[in-house]
């Protein structure tokens, strides 16, 4: 039997969509933390990521309802949308206090666009291919991501920051545009009513996606440390300020692969295996970024963190996919979105704290974050089974 095709036109917007999307919130980053510093706030850099994924998280049982009795498509829309807004809005902050609570509105966007488009994907995909599809998905989130970082900095130096966050807004409004001629997939969609953000207790967390979430909270612990930390590191080894962003745009592609060839070998193979190979490679990243002192160090270490993230981000969406309910995807996916902003929110406020824009203490940052990625991978070996006895999954 053929399989049945994934690369449709819906399929190539929604790609095209995540592109934008990524690229134009992550463009802002590089230069955030120099912004920050500008209004006298240097010690608060830990709380540029922080802030920002702990909106995204509260947000996500929200998405995730509405994008289960509203739709698909305007639980995107509303996601994308925020970044436009935001984009208008820094130039005109004036304190750090002001910096900080933008950041903190700001995480609406991620709390969004990504539920409403994971669970597209899943109502478009088969099931056998549904690794395939988040790799593939993921591969166009991650060329934003890298794109992003690397175009913001080179417009911050040329044309000034205020240039560089108006473009991040039209980025995000072309990512609007294309949503709003998307068709819509959730068949039995309601028309909004404020009592839908009314969120009962029994709808903000998803227990049969626990396994997955867990293990999305530990990982992600060491990408929060990375987004916090390595712009500072980039410089320290020689990189000039336009190219701090550098991380972003080696880990990127050094993700794409990796993400494709994960997503296809989970669907042939299983999650689990997968993603054990992925925790292992996480704690050798994580090491690798401990011991660099040399660009040559920091180019390897940032190959390897994408080639451990590219592994592991694909196999977690499909694997909640799988333990998710049909008529309640948004909700399993929201769950998982949580745990990963949880895991990036303390990985970079703890790791922002013990590195306090001190150079010598990145190393013991990255330690514990490889003891994070160490303990995964024994929750992958013994904690599943034990989790068994308390949490019933699907067959």
């Amino acid at each position: 039997m053929a399989k049945q095709k994934i690369y449709t036109f819906q399929f190539g917007l929604l790609c095209f969509s995540s592109f934008l999307f990524f690229s134009s919130f992550n463009m802002i980053v590089p230069d955030l933390y120099d912004y920050l510093t500008s209004f006298g706030g240097g010690e608060y850099k830990g709380y540029v990521i922080s802030l920002f994924t702990i909106t995204a998280g509260l947000s996500r049982p929200f998405s995730g309802k509405l994008s289960d009795t509203i739709g698909r498509v305007p639980v995107m829309i509303i996601g994308a949308g925020v970044c436009f807004v935001m984009g208008f809005l820094y130039p005109m902050l004036g304190s750090v206090w002001a910096f900080l609570l933008l950041r903190l509105f700001h995480g609406f966007s991620t709390g969004f666009k990504p539920t409403g488009t994971a669970a597209y994907i899943a109502d478009i995909v088969p099931p056998d291919r549904r690794g395939e599809a988040m790799g593939y998905s993921g591969f166009f989130g991650s060329l934003g991501m890298a794109a992003g970082p690397g175009i913001g900095p080179r417009i911050t130096a040329a044309y000034g920051i205020d240039t560089m966050f108006y473009t991040s807004s039209i980025v995000a409004l072309l990512s609007v545009v294309i949503l709003i001629g998307m068709k819509e997939t959730l068949t039995d969609k309601v028309k909004f009513r404020p009592s839908l953000l009314k969120v009962r207790k029994s709808e903000i967390l998803e227990p049969r996606v626990f396994n997955p979430s867990l293990l999305f909270l530990l990982t992600s612990f060491s990408f929060g440390a990375a987004l916090t930390i390595m712009p500072d590191l980039a410089v320290e080894v020689g990189y000039e300020e336009k190219d701090k962003g550098i991380f972003f745009t080696i880990f990127v592609f050094a993700s794409l692969a990796a993400r494709i060839l994960a997503g296809k070998t989970s669907d042939k193979y299983g999650r689990v295996i997968v993603l054990k190979y992925a925790a292992i490679a996480i704690v050798i990243a994580d090491l690798m970024v401990a011991y660099t002192h040399t660009q040559g160090m920091f180019v390897a270490s940032s190959i390897a963190f994408g080639l451990a993230v590219g592994m592991n981000t694909p196999t977690i969406y499909a694997w909640t996919i799988d333990l998710s309910l049909e008529h309640a995807r948004g909700k399993g996916l929201a769950t998982m979105y949580i745990a990963l902003e949880i895991g990036i929110g303390l990985g970079a406020f703890i790791s922002g704290y013990i590195y306090s824009n001190e150079i010598e203490n990145i190393q013991t940052a990255f330690i514990v974050n490889a003891a994070m990625a160490a303990f995964a991978f024994i929750f992958l070996n013994f904690g599943l089974t034990w989790m068994r006895g308390f949490i019933k999954e699907p067959a």
